[in-house]
């Protein structure tokens, strides 16, 4: 007798969660609409919508007047049911934007990172994230979920980030239970590379692919794999950590490894300026600054370029030696210049291996990582605030 109600109030709930998430992926809809799609009668239909619109997770989005009938509510979910927070740490900037839950950006702040340690770096954050909320106009209770993006991985046992060897003193324990703490919001921790990958799914080039692989290619090289909308994270988090693979020259000339990396040291934007000055350019330099120099015909510029474009036709090739993708996507500092990468990463890709992906440029440019947190971020609040709200007018008659 004690399993009758909790079965009916269990099927009640998942035809509320269908109802929702279909409101959610395909649009507003009438009762009969959502009937139809659904399968589900219309009675049943009309008493999720009603106990979804008291639980504050849908409301009317107008009407619609057919040519013969009554004229029909439509429904959409409310998007203001909750909010979500993105931040994506950088060694030069720090940028975080909330969200609604339909994935509309309400505010954002974008901050140079002047951080010179680790605990100034988390300070920084913490008032970004801050300035970011004031600026959306509400508190951080309202906020159901933060996901953070940072270089390295994160090892929630510990609460340490390792191998993040472009943030100074980031493997500290401490720093995000601190972060977390101040502003009075669950978070997650995730590898920058990662989330680029799900925002470009999300949101980008990566939209429907089957297999797609984001190089997270700047100060450092990061890649994130996603499958079948799913991230690929490895056994211990560090699947994607490809700046620790070997590159055959230098090394087995008795050379040893640089402490980021050997393929990172060789194709990350440190590599770009190092390749510059070997063919002759002076003066103070960056990556970006090679790129644009390339663009005007400066011999010595693009001859670094060709060669940042053979050693990631490289990284391309053994990538697809071991995932087979179907899709490579470029980002980060270095991947904004695909344009002139492109030609030589392809030509060479053909030279090395049968295995060609498609290789195209970032559709979300440097906000991959942000857009990606809060991708992930809403993947966690949905459903938690489905479950809160539900749970809080399910004795109400």
């Amino acid at each position: 007798m004690d399993e009758l109600p909790w079965s009916r109030q269990r099927l009640r709930r998942n035809n509320e969660w269908l109802l929702l998430e279909r409101l959610r992926s395909a649009g507003a809809a009438s009762r009969a609409q959502l009937a139809r799609d659904s399968g589900l009668s219309k009675p049943t239909v009309s008493s999720a919508l009603a106990s979804l619109e008291q639980a504050g997770l849908v409301r009317s989005a107008g009407t619609l007047a057919p040519e013969r009938g009554r004229v029909a509510i439509l429904y959409e979910p409310d998007p203001t049911a909750g909010y979500v927070l993105g931040i994506d740490i950088g060694r030069a900037r720090l940028r975080t934007a909330v969200a609604d839950l339909s994935g509309a950006l309400i505010a954002r702040v974008d901050l140079p990172n002047r951080g010179r340690s680790a605990g100034s770096v988390a300070d920084a954050v913490i008032d970004a994230a801050a300035q970011a909320l004031a600026a959306a106009g509400i508190t951080s209770t309202q906020v159901v979920h933060a996901a953070v993006g940072t270089p390295g991985v994160f090892d929630p046992r510990t609460g340490r980030v390792q191998y993040a060897v472009n943030l100074p003193g980031w493997g500290r324990p401490g720093l995000f239970a601190r972060i977390r703490e101040l502003l009075g919001i669950a978070l997650s921790v995730h590898n920058d590379a990662n989330l680029a990958a799900l925002g470009e799914y999300a949101f980008g080039a990566g939209a429907g692919s089957p297999l797609f692989v984001y190089l997270l290619i700047g100060t450092g090289l990061g890649m994130g794999v996603v499958a079948d909308g799913q991230l690929f994270e490895g056994a211990h988090g560090a699947a994607g950590e490809i700046g620790f693979l070997p590159l055959m020259e230098g090394l087995l000339a008795g050379g040893s490894a640089p402490r980021r990396g050997v393929l990172e040291d060789a194709v990350s934007a440190d590599a770009v300026v190092r390749a510059a000055r070997q063919c002759g350019m002076t003066g103070p330099l960056t990556a970006k600054r090679v790129f644009d120099a390339a663009r005007t015909g400066s011999e010595p510029a693009i001859a670094a370029v060709q060669q940042e474009g053979r050693r990631l036709a490289l990284v391309v090739a053994s990538i697809s030696g071991v995932l087979d993708p179907d899709l490579v996507v470029l980002g980060g500092g270095v991947g904004h210049s695909a344009d002139l990468l492109l030609d030589i990463v392809r030509s060479t890709l053909h030279r090395l291996t049968p295995l060609r992906p498609a290789v195209t440029p970032s559709a979300l440019g440097e906000d991959a990582v942000l857009l990606g947190a809060i991708a992930t971020a809403l993947r966690t609040a949905r459903p938690l605030v489905f479950e809160r709200r539900t749970t809080r007018t399910a004795g109400r008659p």
